[in-house]
């Protein structure tokens, strides 16, 4: 009898620890779909330096990973204080949230960019600009965390990290590399948050 009782609690434990590890797992993703679009700008804002220095590279990772880490949150605040009212559907909201986010970064990595102009983007006012722009679209994802009952601080904290070290390595890209990547980057952000939006999904139909 003892034997099956725990056996039964190791199974139950392996249990929990791997559903535990999918939801880390579909929260890294979430956070590299993201960071795309931050890796993207970082790429086109390492093609404008001329003297590359790594204090130059960090400045842009802390900003972007800064930002990207703070929208969450504040998507999330929002998010509880909706959630009670849309308990029955929040996962077709979380499910749509994603989806649209998604498709405004496949969108908007295809549009032509013949007349963007090249810009200082160490400069203060032009990198708080950028690092709210490409974080907005956290603050979505925020909103659907808060109503798939997530708690915000793993998220946030790998959101984070994972948005600095894309776009410190993004200004290096772009400084020997150019526009190659780019485009293929969003669009590849844009299918991950798409298809964990379709995940959160099919898990929470009868």
């Amino acid at each position: 009898m003892l034997d099956l009782v725990e056996s039964i609690k190791f199974h139950v434990s392996k249990t929990a620890i791997w559903e535990y590890q999918v939801d880390v797992l579909s929260i890294i993703f979430v956070a590299f779909g993201l960071a795309m679009d931050a890796f993207a700008v970082s790429i086109t804002s390492g093609l404008t330096i001329k003297r590359l220095r790594i204090s130059h590279a960090l400045r842009i990772g802390i900003a972007f990973g800064g930002f990207q880490a703070l929208m969450p949150v504040v998507g999330w605040l929002v998010g509880l204080s909706l959630r009670d009212l849309i308990s029955d559907v929040d996962h077709w909201v979380a499910f749509g949230l994603l989806s649209f986010v998604g498709c405004k970064m496949i969108y908007g990595s295809l549009q032509m960019e013949s007349h963007k102009k090249r810009i200082d983007p160490l400069n203060v006012c032009v990198l708080f600009m950028l690092s709210v722009a490409t974080s907005i679209d956290a603050l979505a994802v925020g909103v659907s965390f808060a109503f798939l009952k997530v708690s915000i601080v793993t998220p946030v904290v790998v959101i984070g990290i994972v948005t600095f070290l894309l776009s410190f390595a993004g200004v290096y890209v772009g400084n020997r590399l150019g526009h190659f990547f780019e485009k293929k980057i969003e669009i590849v952000g844009g299918l991950v948050l798409i298809g964990i939006g379709i995940k959160i999904l099919v898990e929470h139909l009868p």
